[in-house]
């Protein structure tokens, strides 16, 4: 299973993140705003998909940041996340599937209990090894 996810960073530096409902899997653990890849879907348009459906945001234009393999306890399940800077049209978003929604400074990300194949992520963005908003300046500058 493919799934993607969004690092959304604002011109504050802070990133988006959204906290998961009780009911879900892995309850109230925060991740990055995005889904699984449907059969068929190209892993950025599921990406829009996914940030319509979640957030009601638009996405105007994603650069992949990496990927993680990520097999879940017990080890039967695994799946790939697809990681993507994104940037959105819109300043405000409405949390649709999320308990709660927080914009929060990269070096704040470990105070915050994520899904665990999101570790490596959050420690390069905590560290500043990896910033969204600069890749996406950098990329725009390829086109």
């Amino acid at each position: 299973m493919i799934v993607v996810a969004a690092v959304i960073e604002r011109g504050d530096r802070r990133i988006l993140i959204g906290q998961r409902r009780r009911g879900d899997s892995s309850p109230l653990k925060w991740e990055f705003p995005g889904g699984k890849v449907e059969a068929d879907e190209e892993p950025e348009a599921a990406l829009a998909r996914e940030l319509r459906e979640e957030l009601e945001a638009t996405l105007v234009r994603c650069v992949e940041m990496g990927r993680v393999r990520h097999v879940y306890a017990g080890g039967s399940n695994s799946v790939e996340i697809w990681f993507y800077a994104a940037e959105i049209a819109e300043e405000n978003v409405q949390p649709k599937c999320f308990e709660q929604i927080a914009w929060v400074l990269p070096r704040e990300l470990g105070d915050y209990d994520f899904l665990d194949a999101n570790s490596g992520l959050i420690a390069q963005l905590a560290t500043g090894k990896i910033k969204a908003a600069e890749l996406l300046r950098n990329a725009k500058g390829l086109e």
